[in-house]
């Protein structure tokens, strides 16, 4: 990764406020060249050189979003990023060597919200820590009103007994989904959902019934200004349909994914 020639090459602002970014790489050179590239653009870099110590850097200190190579010594990123989504919903970014459709789909499939592969260029990187980041902050806005019938949503499947105080509230079959709280339940039991995973249902939660293709997912729900790996969008649906039921997403072959109303 080349850091001098390449930190120039996002013309975003720098970061703010410091983010705390977690990095767990065991190659020394990958390591520091990512923790001076973060670094120069405003983050705030921990570093862990195995499984392991990750798993520790994780527990001791809160950080804002994880940075895990596949292959690590002492506990594989696969295993590790398993250990932290069983008490965490940070934003996790994967970085491969390989590339190839194992470590992809085994990194999201263990709950990691994004992939790169190694060498990553330093924008590309920084990008795809500024879209998890907007991500695991997204609020939705509050559904409008009809000024002529008083107080709620113009949409009538939003539920609302006072749009301003009370959350609208979207109910597919046994599935509610709390659109101002961002709560999911299922069966009236809460269902824990990653940033990721709780945007991609909003989306489809806001067209009930339409098909949505895959681009249209990556543009939307992974901010993607670029052809991204539509292999992102099938792993985290395949998450969601495990956590809200298989069959309230549904396939459509050739085309995308739709939300089933009953």
């Amino acid at each position: 990764m080349s850091v001098s020639e390449q930190v120039g090459g996002v013309s975003e602002p720098r970061v703010p406020d410091p983010v705390s970014v977690l990095v767990v790489e065991d190659d020394a050179t990958i390591r520091r060249a990512v923790q001076m590239s973060l670094e120069r653009y405003g983050y705030q870099v921990a570093v862990a050189v195995n499984g392991l110590d990750g798993l520790e850097a994780f527990r001791a200190g809160r950080h804002d979003l994880l940075i895990l190579d596949v292959m690590l010594p002492e506990l594989d990123g696969i295993g590790l990023c398993r250990r932290i989504r069983e008490q965490s919903l940070v934003p996790i970014l994967m970085m491969s060597a390989r590339g190839d459709a194992l470590d992809v789909v085994s990194g999201l499939e263990a709950g990691a919200d994004d992939y790169v592969v190694k060498p990553v260029d330093t924008p590309v990187l920084v990008a795809r820590i500024r879209t998890l980041l907007r991500r695991a902050t997204f609020r939705p806005a509050r559904p409008e009103t009809n000024p002529a019938r008083g107080a709620g949503p113009a949409n009538p499947a939003v539920a609302s007994a006072d749009a301003g105080k009370t959350p609208a509230e979207l109910v597919f079959g046994d599935l509610s989904v709390n659109t101002l709280g961002l709560d999911v339940h299922r069966d009236g039991r809460p269902v824990p959902l990653t940033p990721t995973e709780l945007r991609l249902l909003l989306e489809f939660a806001a067209a009930p019934g339409a098909v949505l293709d895959r681009r249209r997912l990556l543009r939307d729900v992974w901010d993607y200004g670029w052809e991204g790996d539509t292999r992102v969008v099938d792993l985290c649906v395949l998450r969601l349909r495990k956590k809200i039921g298989a069959g309230r997403i549904e396939t459509v072959r050739g085309f995308g994914y739709k939300l089933v109303r009953d």
